[in-house]
């Protein structure tokens, strides 16, 4: 993920930053726990393609 790019986007729910997990080729919100996926290098930044993260899950 480039680093420029990241600095721009944000959560399209609650406008806050995002963190990406390389792992799981996803972007984080803390704030909201939603995970969006970046498919083929692209973050898909839509709300009904995020998924919630579990109670457990470590942001």
């Amino acid at each position: 993920m480039d680093a420029k790019l990241l600095e721009i986007l944000v959560c399209p729910v609650c406008k806050g930053p995002l963190l990406y997990r390389k792992t799981e080729s996803e972007l984080i919100c803390k704030a909201d726990r939603l995970a969006y996926p970046i498919r083929d290098g692209i973050p898909v930044m839509l709300e009904d393609e995020a998924r919630e993260l579990k109670p457990d899950e470590e942001v």
